[in-house]
């Protein structure tokens, strides 16, 4: 019996016992990117129901979140030509893609308020960046393939869709907003009872 989830059941499992370990954030941004790489070599784990894309606009599933709260992991699930709106995270982050590439347009506060740098990268999968309000805190992110869906898996120091944080609107304005999620329903990550069934010998 292959049991899919693994990775994902895995990754959950390291990241509880870094940030029980340590709150520096260099070391959980260092450890955890190595813990995501490993998570992002291959993508069969991920459900299908969290790689759906919505049709008006990016969508983001909910994976796990650390029952204190300490982090969470989510999937991002990018159609052709959506991007989310100027933001910040206030909180640390790794960010690794799983499935497709995605375009990044960085920003940095000046006096206050989030001006674009004119930089701008592609990540491709199995890249992973990290976001923090020591590190790098502003970004605009889109999609980089015009005709496929592309997923990245981010991992925040928060359950990240209850955080009030910031973005600009339509006129420019910064105002606050909570993302929240787009499922109602998370991954059965502890079912393992067919795989102690058949090492049993149990029907």
């Amino acid at each position: 019996m292959t049991d899919r989830i693994a990775p994902l059941r895995d990754f959950v499992s390291t990241m509880t016992v870094l940030v029980e370990q340590t709150r520096n954030e260099r070391t959980l941004l260092a450890q955890g990117r190595a813990h995501l790489a490993c998570l992002l070599a291959d993508d069969a784990w991920l459900p299908a129901a969290c790689a759906a894309p919505r049709a008006d606009r990016y969508a983001q599933y909910l994976l796990h979140c650390d029952p204190l709260e300490r982090f969470s992991v989510v999937s991002f699930v990018w159609g052709p030509g959506q991007r989310t709106p100027v933001h910040d995270h206030t909180v640390w982050g790794l960010v690794g893609v799983l499935r497709g590439a995605e375009a990044c347009e960085e920003f940095e506060l000046q006096a206050g308020r989030p001006v674009a740098t004119g930089r701008t990268h592609v990540m491709k999968r199995g890249k992973i960046e990290a976001v923090s309000p020591t590190v790098g805190d502003w970004h605009r992110v889109s999609s980089a393939l015009p005709d496929a869906v592309s997923v990245s898996i981010h991992v925040y120091g928060a359950n990240i869709g209850a955080v009030r944080r910031h973005r600009l609107d339509h006129t420019g304005a910064v105002i606050d907003f909570v993302s929240g999620y787009d499922s109602a329903q998370l991954p059965n990550l502890w079912d393992r009872s067919g795989a102690v069934r058949a090492a049993a010998g149990l029907a």
